[in-house]
């Protein structure tokens, strides 16, 4: 712990909490992790504040330490099939050909399960990405089924207070809302959320991550207050970690002004709308497909704000009595899970027919170069073993 400190420029546990905002849980967990200690669960009594109240200052005694786990350090056999199949899976899903990877992936999960059995953190590995392409070619049924089998592997394997297994929970999430179960996707997502505090702090990625998911989610319900929190918290995160001008902020303001823009605040709206705007205009150019949607939704909320300012005028000046209310289109649930995508990384692009035609002659000819260069690399390598032959010959002679 020391060690941690002089990295950190911390003089002691205090200083080094004040500064990083890392809660004494967190280091506990690690401290235990690293070392192999299992302790007994009970409110430890952290805070400086609360010494009075200790027994002889100290906040650990020794029936603390229920067990001690040795820790080893060695490297696992990979069984080498199972991983040129995983690798030739990923490879064929880069190019877009989902089905066969698929098939490679489901491959390498079997020869994973022979070879380890049923538990492992490779074979939860298989079933994640086996669940995301069930997601990606549109089967939502299958890939909440094997992305639960996933969660329930890591939680079993790794721990159920595992970051990964946090991850875990925000993939299921995001296909129990595509299977039309809304209310399960947040308890899954609130779960999340107390791992990584458990595990990382409030101060972490994977908390904007998850905080941009549960507005997208009770902003479908309609619960806009609590929603806006949620993306606000997101978008303080995003500026923290990756600055004020990456795209990660300006999806965050296009978010936040969604939200506003439903609860009927179009000044708000139109401020964060304006942000992403002018970041997409920075980071991608005028021409980009981002740049100029954001100038539609700019337009369209100027727009409702005129109009709402009139109503707003006309009743000062006595005209109308009461101002009348402004309908504003809900977002839908597909539009709601787009969004859901694109915040989890999941983008489907559209290509049209003559772009796939395109597509198809560049891999023709690609793989007629390749049959080309084959056959040359064969006539040379023929060549070369006659000159040899004919060289030993003339040697014999």
């Amino acid at each position: 712990m020391i060690i941690i400190f002089i990295i950190y420029h911390s003089d002691d546990i205090e200083s080094f909490v004040e500064n990083y905002a890392v809660r004494r849980t967190c280091i506990l967990r690690s401290f235990c992790r690293k070392t192999g200690l299992q302790i007994t669960m009970r409110e430890y009594q952290f805070e400086t504040i609360n010494k009075s109240i200790r027994s002889n200052n100290e906040c650990f005694n020794e029936n603390d330490i229920i067990n001690i786990f040795p820790i080893i350090k060695h490297v696992p056999p990979k069984p080498s099939d199972a991983y040129q199949f995983f690798t030739s899976g990923q490879q064929k899903i880069q190019q877009g050909l989902l089905r066969e990877g698929f098939e490679l992936i489901s491959e390498a999960h079997n020869l994973l399960n022979n070879v380890y059995g049923p538990m492992h953190p490779e074979i939860s590995m298989c079933l994640r990405l086996l669940a995301r392409l069930n997601y990606i070619m549109g089967d939502y049924q299958e890939a909440l089924m094997t992305q639960h089998k996933a969660v329930m592997m890591s939680e079993r394997v790794l721990g159920i207070d595992h970051p990964q297994t946090a991850t875990e929970y925000i993939h299921m999430a995001l296909y129990s809302f595509a299977n039309g179960l809304s209310i399960n996707a947040s308890k899954l997502l609130c779960r999340a959320r107390y791992i990584i505090l458990t595990c990382c702090g409030e101060n972490h990625p994977q908390i904007s991550l998850i905080d941009s998911n549960l507005g997208l989610i009770l902003q479908s319900y309609g619960d806009y207050e609590n929603a806006l929190k949620f993306m606000e918290k997101s978008l303080e995160l995003n500026k923290t970690f990756y600055g004020t001008k990456s795209l990660k902020v300006a999806l965050s303001h296009h978010l936040c002004a969604r939200i506003q823009s439903c609860r009927g605040d179009f000044r708000s709206a139109l401020n964060s709308e304006r942000e992403a705007y002018q970041i997409y205009k920075l980071q991608l150019g005028d021409e980009h497909e981002r740049t100029r949607e954001s100038a539609q939704v700019l337009k369209h909320l100027t727009e409702q704000a005129v109009v709402l300012q009139k109503r707003i005028n006309d009743v000062v000046k006595g005209q109308l009595l009461v101002i009348p209310s402004l309908t504003i289109q809900q977002p839908s649930f597909q539009n709601v899970l787009e969004m859901l995508n694109v915040v989890n990384g999941i983008l489907f692009i559209q290509i049209r027919e003559k772009d796939l035609d395109l597509l198809r002659e560049e891999f023709a000819k690609q793989s007629i170069d390749d049959q080309q260069a084959s056959t040359s690399s064969v006539t040379t390598i023929s060549e070369v073993a006659n000159q040899a032959a004919a060289l030993l010959n003339n040697e014999i002679d």
